[in-house]
């Protein structure tokens, strides 16, 4: 099984036409995405590899009933093209847009929360169900199918430990990159609770960083309601504090979102944490004797 997305989701791309758009739509035809439509307001009526483009969102609902939307739209106008998939109930967005405002994404999200609408990112690689479907900007090649579910706020070291994880055998059943901005559609506990739910999945890898009170909030639902192990890496140990480390949302301000204050808070929780990328497979192969 999978979380999310699988070789039945049907995607929307808005923004295909454009540069990441029409580059990423590529890649995941090619992974096996089962890509439907693409809307690009002006440019209704054309194609890109074969899928036809639509002036609108509602228009391309209406001829394809698309039940993924993944946003490649630039940050002015990514907020409206959230708020268009959101008016036309699809259930689940993902937004791959970098630079979306605070103040726009607390509005965005509230407004999603009322609709039932999961949304993953903004700022963020997307999702994969390794085989089957990959909604997002992740490298395909280095995933395989298997039983280890991943959840991370950081594109890059999703990337590493995944690698780590298919070198050692131990395949993925659904990664899931959440994005490191500030205000995000789905954050760890919403993913951990898919996972807890999902009979395939035996063990999940969390890839945190610095800033914010995420993890810490992770490591409580674990400690009282997560049946299944979990391994975590935090990444930014020697980050220093009030200085931005690469995600918008990776900053330590005053006494929290520190690395030790996060790894701590697995730690009391029982979730053991690697200090290095490439012992996370060896630490899971532990635990799963």
């Amino acid at each position: 099984m999978s979380i999310l997305i699988d070789r039945n989701t049907r995607v929307l791309v808005q923004g295909i036409t454009g540069r990441d758009g029409s580059f990423h739509t590529k890649l995941m035809l090619e992974y096996g995405t089962n890509i439907v439509a693409g809307v690009t307001p002006g440019k209704g009526g054309t194609d890109v590899y074969g899928i036809p483009v639509f002036d609108s969102v509602k228009d391309a609902v209406k001829k394809t009933s698309p039940n993924c939307s993944i946003i490649f739209v630039p940050p002015q106008f990514a907020v409206d093209a959230i708020y268009e998939s959101a008016d036309n109930n699809i259930p689940l967005i993902v937004v791959i847009t970098e630079g979306i405002p605070i103040h726009d994404m607390i509005k965005v999200k509230n407004y999603l929360d009322k609709k039932h609408i999961r949304l993953i990112g903004p700022n963020c690689p997307g999702v994969i169900t390794p085989d089957e479907s990959k909604v997002g900007i992740m490298p395909g090649h280095i995933f395989k199918r298997g039983n280890i579910g991943v959840v991370s706020r950081s594109g890059t070291l999703t990337y590493e430990i995944v690698y780590q994880l298919t070198l050692n055998g131990l395949g993925q059943s659904t990664a899931v990159g959440i994005g490191g901005d500030p205000i995000i559609g789905s954050k760890f506990i919403d993913i951990l609770e898919l996972f807890n739910k999902d009979d395939k999945t035996e063990a999940v890898v969390l890839i945190g960083e610095i800033g914010g009170t995420d993890e810490q909030d992770a490591a409580e639902y674990i400690k009282t309601n997560f049946n299944k192990p979990v391994v975590a890496f935090i990444a930014g140990r020697t980050a220093p504090a009030e200085k931005r480390m690469g995600h918008a949302g990776a900053i330590i301000a005053g006494s929290e979102g520190t690395a030790q204050e996060k790894i701590i808070a697995f730690e009391k929780a029982g979730v053991k944490v690697a200090s290095l990328p490439e012992e996370v497979p060896k630490i899971l192969k532990e635990i799963l004797k």
